[in-house]
């Protein structure tokens, strides 16, 4: 239970900033970013283990 005081702060900041009608396009773009970053970091970890898995023992 100690998230939900800092979910509701962060929930009332964004509200302020951005406004009600904004906030499905500020998460939606935020999802976004989140897939995109998740995405890359995978990619990379993958180009990473490549050389590592084909490399002669």
């Amino acid at each position: 239970m100690g998230r939900l005081p800092e979910m509701i702060l962060i929930i009332a900041v964004f509200i302020l900033l951005f406004g009600a009608q904004k906030l499905p396009e500020v998460g939606a773009a935020l999802g976004r970013a989140i897939r995109e970053f998740k995405k890359n970091m995978r990619d990379t970890e993958e180009e990473i283990k490549k050389p590592i898995e084909s490399s002669p023992k």
